[in-house]
């Protein structure tokens, strides 16, 4: 198993309120890659309305929540199942599908690896190519698939590359593990930022494929990672069946459910997202680019991954020079295969974005 060093998550203000000094409210994460615009305001003004949900158990099915999910991804009802979170999801897949040996594409979040090691099972990486811009070699990745595997992991778009898998290369992907029969997870916590989500999402590959489940939540686009939800999209009725057997009951409180069916179907909020995040991503990746002292990695999600070309200078510093201004980024030396020139930040409102700009270009 990789040995990941202590560092700076996004949600980990506390601790920068501990050693800076510096009140959490008065810090911009750039780290966390959350919407900037916050919560949906149709489920904000909505949800007082409805805050009566609490005193009773929710749906033992969810079935309102989950038709409301399959009407957004373009699922039927009967393939989607609900969760605490993506993170429970992960591992109630993992522990049902119980592999020996994994394969993750890296560099990527560092969950996947320790519940495949926590149920007992071995994690291999395939690493994207820095030569490459991170954008997988298909053709190259096919001939690392064979029968010794039982599972293979993809972040798509990927974190913290933010580089993506188009549906088509998916399926290339897809067919050639069926052939050796591993079990596929994409986790899509990210795709609802994609410039073209359609030519990314993998969701309709569900209806062919029955060894691919899809994992989403509602941390990042719809800004809610205190309510603990996510869901998962898979045509394997039979897996569905086991996992719903064994999982357990109520996992996703009644305010929680009630907020999803809200945030799913608030249309203008999540046009509003996609418009904002893209002429940002576009001006940030334009502006950067023309920089001597970074390579940037063109990126398909609402962050952006740098190489710092600079040779005295490391994330470490531009962490340090960073959140000493109050802006945190992510010093991603702590994902496998990257060392410390590499960082991240997401995007967020455009005066925050040009005041980043602005502090970065300061040390670089």
């Amino acid at each position: 198993m990789l040995k990941h060093k202590d560092h700076f998550h996004g949600s980990d203000l506390e601790k920068i309120e501990e050693i800076y000094g510096i009140k959490k409210e008065d810090i911009t994460s750039f780290s966390a890659n959350v919407n900037p615009l916050g919560i949906s305001p149709r489920m904000r003004t909505a949800l007082v309305d409805h805050i009566d949900v609490i005193t009773t158990y929710p749906d033992r099915e969810y079935k309102s929540l989950r038709s409301c999910i399959g009407e957004y991804a373009g699922a039927p009802m009967q393939n989607i199942l609900v969760g605490n979170g993506s993170t429970e999801l992960i591992s109630l897949f993992i522990q049902m599908e119980h592999p020996r040996k994994a394969l993750i594409l890296g560099p990527t979040y560092s969950e996947y690896e320790r519940e495949i090691s926590l149920g007992g099972g071995t994690s291999l990486y395939y690493p994207l190519k820095e030569e490459h811009d991170f954008i997988l070699d298909v053709e190259d990745f096919k001939q690392h698939l064979n029968e010794a595997l039982d599972l293979l992991v993809i972040c798509n778009p990927n974190n913290p590359t933010s580089t993506a898998i188009t549906q088509k290369d998916m399926r290339r992907i897809l067919d050639e593990c069926k052939r050796h029969d591993i079990f596929v997870i994409v986790d899509e916590t990210y795709v609802e930022f994609a410039p073209d989500m359609d030519a990314v999402d993998s969701v309709p590959l569900t209806r062919y494929y029955n060894n691919l489940v899809i994992l989403r939540g509602v941390s990042k686009f719809f800004a809610a990672p205190g309510l603990r939800l996510g869901y998962a999209i898979t045509g394997n009725m039979d897996l569905l069946k086991d996992i719903n057997t064994h999982k357990d009951p109520w996992t996703i409180n009644s305010l929680a459910a009630t907020a999803g069916e809200l945030m799913f179907t608030d249309t203008e909020y999540i046009h509003k997202t996609r418009e904002l995040i893209a002429s940002e991503r576009d001006r940030i990746y334009q502006e950067l680019s023309s920089w001597d002292s970074l390579k940037v990695y063109r990126p398909t999600a609402n962050f952006l991954l740098a190489r710092i070309e600079k040779e005295d200078i490391t994330a470490d510093d531009l962490f340090e020079h960073a959140i000493r201004q109050g802006l945190m980024i992510r010093n991603c030396s702590t994902f496998p295969f990257l060392d410390n020139r590499y960082f991240r930040f997401c995007f967020m409102l455009p005066e925050q974005n040009t005041a980043l700009l602005k502090c970065l270009k300061e040390l670089l």
